[in-house]
């Protein structure tokens, strides 16, 4: 395949699947597997993390008003009944820091499973199982919502959403906003509450990790489980390419998401989580034979 029409369709799907609860991740390598490119290869694994970030940019596009009135309000809040260590921006920081040094422990064993298809396609299962549950416990209500925006938020939830969001570090194919979410869910959040703080957290979260991988992949060092990366003209091109294509189609996805989410719940993605990883399990016991 073309290298240019590769790393377009690449950018693609990156925008489709960032913000949704299907694992950009998984998506990107299962591609890069059926494409015929090596996953252990260090160029491609940077670029399957270093593309989000044009996906991820779109947020604060997207969300400048709110961001700015966030800037405005701290710490009081818009209803001036927030503090230092209950206003969103601070509750974003505080997720941010129990995702963040956690994963950096185990920086080790989020690289070993990178290109681990078994593990990608274990992974969408079991999230789509959960996601499946925790929205069907949320829609008959037996989950107890009373936290109906995202600024109406405590410490406590920002904390256990960090935790939560931990498995996605580890594990590709577990997704970043399904962790968020069903989290968020458990914790009283409503969809659209929930979906609105997994987008503010993913914010810091990948400018954190794609900046960290791509520093240490282009110094070559040592300890970087991606490997060390000697990036071409050609190279900077189609990450480039890449980054812009993510960045427009994400953009699109967030608005059609927080529409969809108003007036329905997660269970199709759910359902295709779990297809897509039954799909790849089997694709994976019959290349082994």
């Amino acid at each position: 395949m073309n290298d240019f029409l590769l790393t377009v369709l690449l950018g693609l799907i990156e925008g489709l699947t960032e913000f949704l609860p299907v694992s950009s991740t998984a998506h990107l390598r299962i591609f890069e597997a059926l494409a015929g490119l090596d996953l252990s290869d260090p160029y491609w694994k940077m670029y399957a993390i270093v593309i989000q970030l044009g996906a991820i940019l779109c947020l604060p596009i997207y969300f400048r008003e709110r961001i700015v009135r966030f800037v405005a309000s701290f710490p009081r809040g818009g209803r001036d009944d927030r503090g230092w260590a209950t206003h969103p921006l601070t509750l974003t920081a505080l997720a941010f820091v129990c995702t963040a040094v956690p994963s950096l422990l185990l920086i080790k064993l989020i690289g070993k499973h990178l290109e681990s298809l078994v593990v990608m396609g274990v992974s969408l299962i079991v999230g789509g199982i959960v996601m499946w549950v925790v929205d069907a416990l949320y829609e008959h209500g037996t989950l107890r919502t009373h936290i109906d925006r995202m600024e109406a938020m405590g410490p406590a939830q920002a904390v256990w959403i960090g935790l939560c969001q931990i498995f996605s570090a580890v594990f590709p194919g577990t997704s970043r906003s399904m962790s968020t979410i069903a989290a968020g869910q458990l914790a009283g959040m409503t969809r659209t509450s929930a979906l609105e703080f997994s987008f503010f957290l993913s914010m810091p979260t990948m400018v954190a990790a794609t900046g960290y991988d791509l520093f240490k992949s282009l110094h070559h060092a040592q300890t970087n489980p991606l490997g060390a990366v000697r990036m071409t003209v050609h190279g900077w091109i189609l990450l480039g390419i890449g980054f812009l294509v993510s960045f427009i189609v994400a953009y699109g996805v967030v608005a059609w998401f927080m529409n969809w989410v108003r007036r329905r719940g997660f269970v199709p993605f759910a359902v295709y989580r779990i297809a897509v990883g039954a799909a790849v399990l089997w694709w994976v016991a019959r290349a082994a034979r």
